[in-house]
């Protein structure tokens, strides 16, 4: 919780004041307090109230002036609310490791699938874009709300050489600087106020990979590009780590460039380039405020895509609370004045209970 006006806290200083004020009060009146002969006839004319009832109005009196104290510096949550201008990059990894069988029919296949169960679950408001990069990386798709045009081009994936990770996020970041006016183009030198703000953009990048960097920009230098302009890059590594043997239909070779054997960015089926790079993918989402998942199959990445709107499309934001004090403050004080009346109203006594009463 932060205050706006934290200079009026010291509005608090009436609550200690008033216990102060009461104390010397009575301190003042048993002073001045009279001798009488019977101590009996006064308890008898004060009506007698349990220790818990003299309490409890003067707890919720103070209790309501010190939240009515606080509400006066106009106090402010941070919450995570939904944003209504969302969008998301979806980069996929088509290099040639993505025809590997150890996820079913292959990689690339689930992939697909769960690209497209992600993109017809997405609401109407939130902009999809379609990166797909191997060796390079192209916008095959650029943000749209139009499903159809989207799953017509996971549809269309193909492999090609190569696993150019960094230059995905690039490709997405001037993706986003097409129709985000706040984002500057990658190359471009960014104004030092422009990376002072602490509030994200409302486009985000999910990069889904299977393997490492094998060529162009180095993922971490891409993500600072992306943090310094306030873009969320989530990543997720897709596979086993027995890769199995390669196998795409002929619908999903570039050109008949790739039609098995080892992955066209240099490494064999058992290679170092065909395991997944997790400390780069970690490194890049935590530069850039997100979070990195781990998919060994199809039914997790689906639960994984399933699982980022929630996290993509809200964004803290401060709200200011002083309403919600201003209330709780007036209605402690209310209660408490109205309990001590209550308790403290004058009660008809009953017959032959009171001292004096004629015989």
């Amino acid at each position: 919780m932060s205050l706006s006006w934290p200079w009026a806290l010291v509005a608090l200083l009436i609550v200690p004041v008033l216990p102060l004020a009461r104390w010397w009060f009575r301190r003042r009146r048993r002073r001045s307090a009279l001798t009488v002969s019977s101590l009996a006839l006064i308890r008898a004319a004060i009506p007698g109230r349990a220790a818990w009832r003299r309490r409890i109005p003067v707890a919720l009196f103070l209790t309501g002036l010190l939240l009515l104290a606080v509400s006066t510096a106009r106090p402010q949550a941070t919450v995570a609310v939904p944003r209504a201008d969302t969008s998301i990059l979806l980069a996929v990894d088509v290099s040639g490791s993505m025809c590997s069988t150890d996820v079913r029919p292959n990689r690339l296949a689930a992939a697909g699938s769960a690209a497209r169960e992600f993109i017809q679950r997405s609401d109407g408001n939130t902009r999809i874009g379609l990166i797909a990069f191997s060796g390079t990386a192209s916008v095959l798709v650029a943000p749209t709300t139009d499903k159809h045009a989207l799953i017509s081009a996971v549809g269309d994936l193909k492999t090609a050489l190569g696993t150019a990770i960094g230059q995905a996020i690039l490709t997405s970041v001037d993706a986003i600087a097409e129709y985000n006016p706040h984002v500057a183009q990658t190359g471009v030198e960014l104004i030092s106020a422009s990376t002072t703000s602490g509030e994200f953009e409302p486009d985000t990048i999910v990069v889904l990979t299977d393997g490492s960097n094998t060529t162009g920009v180095d993922p971490v230098l891409a993500a600072q590009e992306a943090a310094a302009r306030h873009i969320r890059v989530f990543t997720i590594g897709f596979g086993t780590t027995t890769p199995g043997p390669m196998v795409c239909t002929a619908g999903q070779i570039n050109g008949g460039s790739f039609s098995g054997g080892p992955d066209p960015g240099g490494a064999s089926a058992a290679g170092p380039f065909m395991e997944i790079d997790e400390k780069a993918l970690n490194q890049v989402a935590a530069a850039t405020g997100a979070r990195y998942f781990r998919a060994e199959d199809a039914g997790r990445l689906n639960d994984v895509l399933a699982a980022l709107p929630r996290e993509i499309g809200l964004h803290e934001q401060r709200v200011e609370t002083t309403v919600w004090f201003l209330l709780a403050g007036t209605l402690a004080v209310i209660s408490g004045v109205t309990l001590s009346l209550w308790w403290s109203r004058p009660r008809p006594s009953r017959p032959g209970s009171g001292a004096g009463t004629p015989r």
